[in-house]
């Protein structure tokens, strides 16, 4: 059993044996885990993504290190926009507690994790980058960034929490406020990301840090992981009223309506 804080247990205690599904791809390659994310085109975050990338997560509890990367030249596009606006408050109501469940999955999992960036990496994918311990981005077009309060939501306290850990204090304002999203340039000199690759040798490049990572004592990697990031999830404890708040600013039907007129600005649909 592992020796992990009581903020840290639903991270790692979940006997699971899980394998790839249609959304999500899983390779073993001396024990360095490798989930891509394979969720269409986009692999936009549902309810259905964050149900299963959450039990693979806490089924790689046990791996000596993670890889997260994405499919094509989308790492993830984020939140479901319009299947959340098309379904309403009752998909929204089960769709954030499995969103803020998989963000503190991924956040305490006890293991090292690289993400592989291999493109557009924005809101929601965006955070599961910051989340990881590493973060690698493939050079060219892709674009990473947090623009939620642009299309007219609050982070839950996890997702934003994580961003603050990840991001130097001198960016995030201009970061969070703005919705920026970066080429992987500016990404690496704002500290959005540790380090750009091309993207035939991403994965590859990868798999060196995440053995490099693999290489440390694991419970002293394990320790000192707790130590850096127990004190983000305790602090997100102290958001659970404003939590409750922003679930019901997720739900409310003006929420949608500018989350309709984001999205017929930007993707021209509807």
């Amino acid at each position: 059993m592992l020796d992990v804080a009581p903020a840290l247990k639903p991270a790692v205690f979940r006997p699971l044996a899980i394998f790839s599904s249609p959304m999500i791809e899983r390779s073993d390659r001396d024990g360095i885990l490798t989930l891509r994310l394979a969720h269409g085109k986009a692999s936009v975050f549902d309810l259905e993504l964050m149900e299963a990338l959450d039990a693979q997560l806490a089924g790689a509890a046990n791996a000596r290190a993670l890889i997260l990367t994405g499919t094509g030249s989308i790492f993830s596009a984020g939140v479901d926009l319009f299947r959340l606006t098309n379904e309403g408050e009752p998909y929204v109501r089960r769709f954030i507690p499995a969103l803020t469940r998989m963000l503190e999955t991924l956040f305490t999992l006890p293991i090292p994790v690289v993400a592989a960036v291999n493109g557009h990496a924005i809101a929601g994918g965006c955070i599961l980058t910051a989340a990881a311990d590493y973060r690698i981005m493939a050079a060219g077009n892709g674009r990473i960034g947090a623009p939620e309060l642009l299309v007219g939501v609050p982070f839950p306290a996890i997702a934003l929490e994580t961003l603050r850990f990840a991001w130097p204090n001198e960016h995030i304002e201009e970061l969070v406020y703005l919705g920026k999203t970066v080429l992987p340039d500016e990404a690496l000199a704002k500290g959005v990301i540790d380090e750009i690759a091309e993207p035939p040798q991403l994965i590859d490049r990868a798999n060196t840090i995440a053995t490099t990572l693999a290489a440390i004592p694991s419970a002293s990697f394990r320790i000192v992981k707790r130590q850096l990031r127990t004190p983000v999830i305790e602090r997100t404890r102290q958001f659970e009223n404003a939590d409750r708040e922003s679930v019901e600013i997720w739900c409310a039907s003006s929420t949608h309506d500018h989350i309709r007129s984001y999205l017929s600005r930007t993707v021209h649909r509807k």
